[in-house]
């Protein structure tokens, strides 16, 4: 583990960092189950059941360009999973279980699709929850990790990470570029962040303009399409404004939602058909 205050990983700010290595706009989504994880209702909707449990899909979207794409997400470090000690450390928690698919989720459907790593011009993650945070293993260092100031700092100063969910060394590392983001975030032509924190104090939502339609990649400011059909925000946040915060979140995110042509995009919904299609394909 890395000791606090010390960092590992190279920390820039945005308005310091080179533009992204993408040109032109966004052209396609290619949306990726990554995983699996059983979660209470009460968890992804407020106010819903603690007894019922839902087996959630983990997801990762390539935002591709004319050149070049950019990740959302990413979900789990495999190799977390699959190493028996590593398993027992990071994830004993009672009634969790991560699931990763055989082979390798992320790297098999990316290549699935055509996409290079060598031409992924940059990772977003829309938190810093471990179901989010594995694909940064992958990244070298002129491919950076764009992520929220106070995401950052929450991870940062967080002594105890593993109940907050995360996994510092995901995120803090020799080899990897971070990069500081504040609030809503023009990143490239086409593609921006804005802020939906509550969930955790900096998470944020990514925003695609595509031809013809503009997608809302919510994270897990909306686990589920009932929080952005009913209002209802997700049951889990950080912090004493956490509440206020998501419920805040999710009224923007069912705003956007009401406009023409704007589709809002839950993270985690088992039916939602973008996830449900690959999990159907996957026989």
């Amino acid at each position: 583990m890395t000791a606090p205050g010390a960092v590992r990983s190279a920390v820039r700010e945005h308005s310091e960092s080179p533009a992204l290595a993408v040109d032109g706009r966004p052209r396609a989504l290619v949306p990726m189950v990554v995983g699996y994880e059983p979660i209470a209702e009460a968890v992804s909707v407020a106010g819903g059941s603690r007894f019922r449990y839902l087996l959630e899909p983990v997801t990762a979207v390539a935002v591709v360009f004319d050149r070049g794409w950019i990740l959302v997400d990413g979900g789990f470090d495999p190799r977390r999973v699959r190493d028996a000690a590593a398993r027992v450390a990071g994830f004993d928690y009672e009634n969790y279980t991560p699931i990763v698919p055989p082979g390798d989720p992320l790297t098999d459907q990316a290549a699935e699709a055509g996409l290079e790593w060598s031409e992924l011009a940059a990772a977003v993650v829309t938190h810093a929850h471990f179901d989010h945070t594995g694909a940064a293993r992958l990244l070298r260092p002129d491919q950076p990790l764009l992520l929220q100031r106070r995401e950052w700092e929450h991870v940062r100063d967080t002594d105890d990470a593993r109940s907050h969910f995360l996994f510092r060394d995901d995120l803090d590392r020799p080899g990897l570029t971070l990069v500081l983001l504040d609030g809503d975030t023009q990143l490239a032509s086409g593609l921006g962040v804005i802020d939906t924190r509550g969930h955790t104090p900096g998470h944020q939502s990514v925003v695609v303009e595509l031809p013809g339609r503009t997608v809302v990649l919510a994270g897990d400011a909306a686990d589920l399409r009932v929080n952005v059909a009913a209002c209802r925000p997700c049951g889990s946040v950080v912090g004493p404004d956490g509440s206020a915060e998501a419920d805040r979140a999710i009224r923007r995110l069912a705003e956007l939602d009401a406009l023409p042509d704007v589709e809002v995009w839950p993270a985690h919904d088992p039916d939602w058909e973008p996830w449900r299609r690959i999990i159907d394909s996957r026989g």
